[in-house]
């Protein structure tokens, strides 16, 4: 069943029913500014951390779901009514809404009045949420109606606004100025920032006080100013503040009128403060409420915010026979893969803003997905990535984004993390070719003060895994590697710990064969990062460490079909056909076909037909099998899991990638397809029903077939999942794959594509392909042809000014 459909023309999803199975969202903000838009218009803004900078507040797994956003109510005689559907939930004669990219349009209409509302947050950095309502009075006789606005402020620590309500009832402030409500709570001590809602047009009454605006005991479904038609004209003085505006108007019919709303957050000079004694200063507030606060401003902020996402989609656009791909790759997947790379794993619908920052691993594979559109935006994260390392390689496992230092009460000990920095910086530098930051300096977090170079820093990385390996010589595992739910060092009886950061045994024992496949794959490529920067010795070094790993996995990592997933703290097997439970895991047998390990042996291909066999569902691929029946102390969370779900034997749609590049190595195009569209949401969209998230954007996780829904997906948005499905789409599928040299060209497609065309912006070059497929093959290339001449080498032409290269690559 579908809730909507795709506008590719627009880059829009639009929504035809405001209830759909689960709350389908959209990201507003592109700096520092951002928020969270639901299609009922729930949701909540923050500037820059979700948790220390939180504008709004929005209650998570409520009852009913979503509840609190940015609400437009509208009065006419005795009905009410939302826009969006929510609060109120009268049943609307029309309702739509278009999730765009950068914005969201949400159209009620009720008795032949239509209200549409428009969000966005401006391209160029400015910190206001802009909102444009337009009121058309479609009917042919005079309307009146009142309109009122509504949003409820957070005391900006989003756990502290939820928990210390012993000091929050007492601490909230407001000022008023026209048009203009200020929230102020704690400006009078250590914040030199407030935020303020803004209406274009004075309003005819207004509140600032939740308890005045809705009542005791009502709700925002029955606010008891807007069912009175009044304004109480409050001003909040602790308890909760809320701004509202009360519009009372008249439209003759056939007439529109349009109101322009700003939800906007300020910073002061700390000396410069207050205006008078109490007044905050109010000037740079009032100078973006000048600059934005009209229909003009907004409509020109939109057009803007369409060109900036126009020209980012711009770098890397297809056409291939199948629209599905098309709008994934042109459109959604790339810009999933921004959102996440701009919110990592800290706001979503399942993420809460409080806990979680900016994760090492998280963000060093994010960037995989955008550094062809953002790179210097992406050279930056990974400054502060290394940032948070220590100086033995190991580092903090997250760090916040506002403070940019690590998480203490995380902390680290997850000891696949510093491999993935190798990783991301390989890519960046062959997505640039900038070689100079291995040059950039900074310190490590125990040893501050004392930059090194980013050299240095992924020196470190490498031999960190070499100067912790276990009894087979196999990498230790940590408190986890990439599977923060494998706590082989955990054994813990205590509902009460956290399985993440407690530890009961020594961790000299438990061993990773994920690991060891991530240090052979990513190894060979700082190997060769290595012979780029002429350190011939050192790579020579390198690959004699992966040539070790290698063998360390063929002496003790292979159970006869495919490869182990780890040795556990007492040093029994885990992913074995010796366990009861848990016989296979999808990980290693990624990581360690993708590293070619046994390949002599044909273990990649062996490793890669298990999982069709033993862990491929008609939803993707589940994480392991069988599913863990009880709770194993000596495996950690895990087990935890009901069967089906999440880390046991949930399909993860983050590592479902790895196998498809493992099938693509082997030359499987029709296999990889299969795999991609199983996941792929756009793929998906005819059984939203099932899957119930957003079918324009990947989610973490799909329930296996052990759970009892299976199909059903969670944690859309933030995850991983992104930045993976979109490099098998471009670089191994489509086989535009970053080079040190240049641009590469190695398509893995499906046999029944006749034919398919890309346009790929790389280092100031754009080339424009047209791989033609006349024998109905997967891959091998018989010819390629630049600008019209035959050219020998995979490896495309580069110019250091900009040149249009014209290629034609014919698969035989």
């Amino acid at each position: 069943m579908k809730y909507g459909f795709f506008d590719d023309h627009n880059r829009e999803y639009v929504i035809t029913s405001p209830a759909t199975p689960y709350p389908w969202i959209n990201y507003l903000g592109s700096h520092d500014f951002f928020s969270l838009l639901s299609n009922t218009a729930g949701g909540y803004s923050f500037f820059r951390d979700a948790r220390l900078r939180r504008l709004t507040r929005y209650r998570y797994n409520n009852v009913p779901i979503d509840t609190g956003g940015r609400y437009f109510y509208i009065k006419e005689g005795e009905t009410l009514w939302n826009p969006g559907w929510k609060p109120v939930k009268t049943e609307l004669d029309s309702y739509e809404c278009r999730h765009g990219m950068g914005y969201s349009r949400i159209t009620g209409m009720k008795n032949q009045l239509e209200a549409e509302t428009t969000f966005l947050v401006p391209s160029d950095g400015s910190t206001v949420e802009m909102q444009k309502l337009m009121l058309r009075n479609t009917a042919s006789e005079t309307k009146t109606f009142q309109l009122y606005s509504f949003m409820e402020f957070c005391l900006w620590n989003a756990w502290d606004d939820q928990t210390n309500f012993q000091r929050n009832f007492s601490t909230g402030e407001v000022e008023v100025h026209g048009p203009t409500i200020y929230h102020k709570t704690e400006f009078r001590e250590r914040r030199n920032h407030y935020a303020w809602y803004h209406a274009s047009e004075t309003p005819q009454g207004f509140d600032t006080d939740r308890e005045t605006f809705t009542g005791l005991y009502s709700s925002y479904e029955n606010p008891d100013q807007v069912i009175k038609g009044t304004s109480g004209n409050s001003l909040a003085s602790g308890w909760s503040p809320i701004a509202s505006h009360r519009f009372d108007i008249t439209l003759k019919a056939g007439e529109e009128k349009a109101l322009v709303f700003l939800l906007g957050y300020t910073e002061v000079d700390p000396a410069e403060k207050w205006e008078s004694p109490g007044k905050i200063n109010r000037t740079p507030a009032e100078k973006l409420q000048e600059d934005y606060g009209n229909v003009a401003a907004f409509d020109k902020a939109l057009e803007e915010l369409q060109i900036h996402w126009q020209n980012l989609l711009s770098r890397f656009s297809v056409s291939t026979p199948d629209e599905k791909v098309n709008r994934m790759v042109n459109t959604w997947n790339q810009y999933q893969c921004t959102v996440t790379y701009n919110m990592a794993r800290s706001a979503s619908y399942f993420e809460s803003g409080i806990g979680r920052g900016i994760g090492f691993r998280d963000t060093s594979q994010d960037m995989l997905g955008c550094v062809h559109q953002f790179p210097e935006r992406v050279k930056t994260r990974l400054l502060d990535v290394a940032s948070t390392q220590f100086s033995d390689g190991s580092a903090y496992h997250q760090f916040q984004p506002l403070t940019k230092k690590g998480n203490a009460d995380v902390g680290g000990d997850f000891n696949d993390d510093p491999l993935w920095l190798i990783m991301g910086i390989c890519r960046y530098i062959k997505e640039t070719g900038d070689f100079s930051i291995l040059d950039e300096k900074v310190a490590f977090d125990d040893v501050p003060g004392v930059p090194e170079t980013i050299a240095t820093h992924l020196e470190r990385s490498f031999s960190f895994t070499q100067n912790n390996l276990g009894p087979h010589g196999l990498p230790l595992i940590g408190r986890a590697d990439w599977n923060d739910c494998l706590n082989l060092n955990c054994f813990s009886e205590n509902p009460d710990d956290s399985f993440q950061t407690t530890t009961n045994k020594k961790g000299d024992t438990a061993e990773s064969l994920m690991i060891a496949g991530m240090f052979s794959y990513i190894g060979e490529e700082y190997a060769q990062l290595l012979e780029q920067i002429g350190q011939s010795e050192a790579a020579l070094k390198a690959r004699q460490a992966v040539l070790k790993m290698n063998t360390a996995v063929e002496n003790a990592g292979w159970d006869g079909e495919w490869f182990l997933r780890a040795y556990d703290a007492l040093g029994a097997k885990v992913g074995s056909k010796e366990n009861k439970d848990g016989q296979i895991f999808i990980e290693s047998q990624g990581f360690c076909s993708m590293a070619r390990i046994g390949e002599s042996k044909g273990w990649p291909r062996k490793a890669l037909d298990s999982v069709e066999k033993k862990l491929a569902t008609d939803h993707g691929i589940m994480i392991l099998q069988p599913a863990y029946q009880e709770y194993h102390l000596e495996l950690g969370e895990v087990s935890s899991y009901p069967p089906g779900y999440k880390e046991n034997a949930g399909i993860f749609c983050h590592n479902n990638p790895w196998v498809m590049i493992g099938e693509a190595m082997e030359k499987q195009g029709d296999k990889v397809f299969d795999y991609y569209s199983r996941i792929c949401p756009a793929f998906r969209e005819d059984i939203s029903d099932i899957h119930r998230t957003e079918p324009y954007v990947y989610s973490q996780m799909i329930a296996g077939k052990d759970a009892a829904n299976h199909g059903e997906a969670k944690n859309s948005w933030l995850t991983g999942t992104a930045s993976w499905n979109f490099v098998v789409i471009s670089q191994w599928i489509l086989g535009l794959r970053p080079h040190w040299q240049g641009l590469e060209i190695d398509p893995c497609i499906p046999s029944n594509w006749p034919e398919f065309r890309a346009s790929r912006v790389f280092r100031n070059n754009r080339y424009n392909v047209i791989v033609r497929n006349p024998e109905g093959v997967n891959s091998g290339i018989k010819t390629i042809l630049v600008n019209g001449e035959e050219f020998k080498s995979g490896i495309l032409p580069l110019k250091e000014s900009f040149t249009q290269w014209e290629v034609v690559v014919t698969l035989g």
